[in-house]
């Protein structure tokens, strides 16, 4: 069968990447403003794609089965590409793609009937350092630990392909690759399954607002598919709502149902969405909660927002002029536990006392921050969620933004009394918002290899730890203030005595009493 007779059978179940049967591989790709793609492989062969509408290339290969390696050359290039959605880089983002019938993983959770947000626990777990080999098939043999130790679901950092050695999988390079650090394709697979034995949730942390800087190569074959009007704090945003902006939407919407349908994810939670823009008609935050929805079937998904400007309509329904996500993370009530626990009130933080009346108006209103002026914005910030349900904040004590915004990577329990974080731990944990911990929270763990926000690439050779400590060092860093502030604060240190420091728990805080009570239950703070 020709590659132009399987799609009018609709046939395929995305528009974009390698579909395999036994006998060979249905392949398509969006490529506008090219002349020619053709498919080519390790061993020299090669095939041509036929033109399609709206500007993709698609065709029938033979041969092009399960494991099979394969690129494509634009216009007849002497560059090998990856295919942008491609299911797996054995080698890396620049390397060959592989072809991965999802069809053939033996599942075993036709029992599960998915996740719904009421009553869970939630817990952020990056697979780099969640063990010491930092793959799926470690991670798997620690589940039975989380299930006891109360989590409920998992929230599973980025794992999209990335350039560089390590990182926290923000600068995805190949949104339909799971990383090859981590494990193969069926490695993840194995994980989601095992989990969902042991009754336990898997959510997807994905990022749809920017692109990574290194190995990304989607903009070769669609130069538009980046946004030439709206801008993040990473770079140039996705074109949602631009010229050529369909084969976009496009592209992510059948990334959102790939991760949902072919490896039985629970939900997503969507990276800084306030960097997603889009004028269309219909927002694309509420384009993915529909697709998403569909694609899980009979399974229940919950989709959960990071927002910083807080803005209710993300969950309200489509009806009501909202986009019908689930549940939002509330920075509120971290930032004001922050203060309470370290005294620590500089740049965002300067906004919160870390009172008992301000982190119980965290708890009962969910954002405390409702339209009022937020001073480190110089303007108003939030909109009003008092129809919202409380379980629908996700609240927390740390996240992998707020350690990596310490400088240094430091953890709570560093800086804190244990007495004082047991008994916000408690709050957290008894409060009627969706809970959401952490390895370093569970563990009062060190990271591996500084746990670090974005990708390490490989070409680096700036010692990133020297970075952060000159940074952490500086109380009142701004951009372009590095060697003169940096200086300060070490001559600083070295004519104090070290004896003299404070340590992390001796530092200002806000004083708690010695036994604080949550909802019937005591908890010690000394």
């Amino acid at each position: 069968m020709d590659g132009s007779g399987m799609e009018r059978e609709g046939l395929r179940r995305r528009p974009v990447g390698v579909e395999p049967t036994t006998a060979g591989g249905h392949v398509r790709v969006w490529a506008p403003g090219h002349a020619g793609v053709a498919l080519v492989t390790p061993k020299g062969a090669e095939v041509h794609l036929a033109p399609a509408e709206e500007g993709y290339f698609a065709g029938w290969v033979d041969g092009l089965t399960d494991g099979a390696l394969y690129g494509f050359r634009l216009d007849g290039e002497d560059v090998v590409r990856p295919d942008p959605a491609s299911r797996c880089q054995p080698d890396g983002p620049d390397g060959w793609s592989r072809v991965v019938d999802p069809g053939l993983f033996p599942w075993t959770d036709d029992a599960w009937t998915g996740v719904t947000l009421p009553g869970q626990v939630l817990y952020e777990l990056h697979i780099g350092t969640f063990t010491q080999a930092g793959t799926w098939e470690a991670a798997e043999a620690e589940l039975p630990r989380l299930r006891d130790l109360g989590v409920t679901v998992i929230e599973m950092m980025p794992i999209a392909e990335f350039s560089g050695r390590f990182g926290w999988g923000y600068d995805a390079a190949a949104l339909f690759a799971p990383s090859h650090r981590y494990g193969s394709p069926d490695d993840l697979r194995r994980f989601v399954d095992r989990a969902h034995t042991l009754g336990l949730g898997v959510i997807l942390d994905v990022v749809y607002n920017h692109l990574g800087p290194e190995g990304c190569h989607i903009t070769n074959y669609a130069p538009n598919f980046l946004s030439e009007v709206h801008g993040t704090d990473w770079g140039q945003g996705l074109n949602f709502d631009g010229p050529g902006s369909k084969g976009v939407r496009d592209f992510v919407l059948a990334n959102v149902a790939h991760w949902i349908e072919e490896y039985h994810f629970d939900g997503l939670r969507l990276d800084s969405t306030q960097d997603i823009h889009d004028a269309s008609q219909e927002h694309i935050l509420s384009a993915i909660a529909r697709t998403a929805r569909k694609a899980a079937g009979h399974r229940s998904v919950i989709l959960i927002a990071e927002n910083e400007p807080q803005e209710a309509r993300l969950l309200h329904r489509p009806e009501q002029g909202g986009f019908g996500l689930d549940a939002v993370w509330a920075d509120d009530f971290h930032h004001s536990a922050i203060v309470a626990l370290t005294g620590h009130r500089r740049a965002y933080f300067r906004d919160y006392t870390g009172g008992p009346q301000e982190l119980l108006s965290a708890i009962r209103r969910g954002w405390l921050f409702q339209g009022q002026r937020y001073d480190w914005h110089d303007k108003q910030r939030g909109t009003s969620a008092l129809d919202l349900r409380p379980e629908r904040f996700v609240t927390f004590l740390e996240n992998h933004d707020q350690i990596a915004n310490t400088g240094l990577g430091q953890r709570l329990h560093q800086r804190t009394s244990p007495g004082q974080l047991r008994a916000l731990t408690a709050l957290l944990l008894l409060g009627p918002a969706t809970p959401c911990s952490s390895k370093a929270r569970s563990t009062q763990a060190q990271p591996r290899s500084g746990f670090l926000q974005m990708s390490v690439r490989t070409s680096e050779r700036q010692p990133v730890r020297a970075v952060a400590s000159r940074w952490a060092s500086s109380p009142t860093w701004r951009p372009g203030r590095w060697p003169s502030v940096c200086q300060t604060q070490r001559r600083r240190r070295r004519s104090k005595p070290a004896s003299s420091r404070p340590r992390a728990h001796q530092r200002r805080s806000m004083p708690l009493p010695s036994t604080v009570t949550f909802c019937g239950c005591a908890a010690r703070t000394r």
